[in-house]
């Protein structure tokens, strides 16, 4: 089966991680744009395999502030959880 790929980029502000993320994903209408329904449907909806590429991190760290850490720590987490799924942080 192919892998599914996401790749974000130029990320500035929560919305648009969620936004471009929901997008390549294809969540279900009902996501709830926060931590934890991005934890259920990142370890319950979204079929796998899949990877997100998450590039110009540091960029994304500047506009994002404290939720920048919130979002790779919950990457993280479901990469340990998943082995269908791969996060790469560039």
């Amino acid at each position: 089966m192919p892998v599914k790929r996401c790749v974000l980029r130029n990320i500035h502000t929560l919305a648009e991680f969620y936004d471009d993320l929901a997008r390549q994903l294809v969540f279900p209408p009902h996501f709830g744009r926060n931590l934890d329904a991005l934890w259920d449907v990142l370890t319950g909806e979204v079929g796998g395999p899949f990877e997100i590429i998450w590039k110009d991190t540091d960029f994304a760290q500047e506009g994002l502030g404290a939720d920048f850490d919130r979002l790779i720590a919950l990457l993280d987490e479901v990469a340990a959880e998943r082995e269908d799924f791969t996060f790469i942080r560039q």
